[in-house]
């Protein structure tokens, strides 16, 4: 097996033993990557990568938008902010903008941030039993 498999392999792995909550961070994690592929491509005059890597992003967001309970008051506010933030990924996009990349990466830099701080205060709030079987309830 060479370092490509292996690499791929691994990533599977990781992808298929997440929970829920570790999966959301994964993909904050790879949509903030994109953007600033994104970013990065455009400063190089890379049109094609900028345009791909922003294509990636934008899909990612709209994942995030399409699996929001929209019964719960929370998800009308996230709603708004990822509409937002794909406004910016297109615009950059279009225009070749890296001012509305850089908006959309720092917002979900702050999203992942406020993320990742949740899933460490419930982790440290729940009963080591309750952890468990939440964990097991999203198998």
């Amino acid at each position: 097996m060479n370092a490509v498999n292996t690499a791929n392999a691994y990533k599977v792995q990781q992808i298929m033993t997440a929970t829920p909550e570790q999966l959301t961070l994964m993909l904050y994690n790879g949509a903030i990557r994109f953007v600033h592929e994104s970013i990065d491509a455009l400063a190089a005059e890379d049109y094609q990568k900028a345009h791909n890597s922003n294509l990636r992003a934008q899909d990612i967001v709209r994942e995030f938008m399409c699996t929001l309970d929209m019964s719960i008051e929370m998800s009308q506010s996230l709603a708004a902010l990822y509409e937002y933030i794909e406004y910016n990924l297109i615009e950059g996009n279009i225009k070749k903008d890296r001012t509305h990349l850089e908006q959309a990466y720092e917002m979900l830099k702050e999203m992942r941030d406020t993320w990742a701080e949740a899933m460490k205060l419930a982790k440290v709030q729940a009963p080591p039993t309750q952890s468990y079987q939440t964990a097991a309830a999203y198998r």
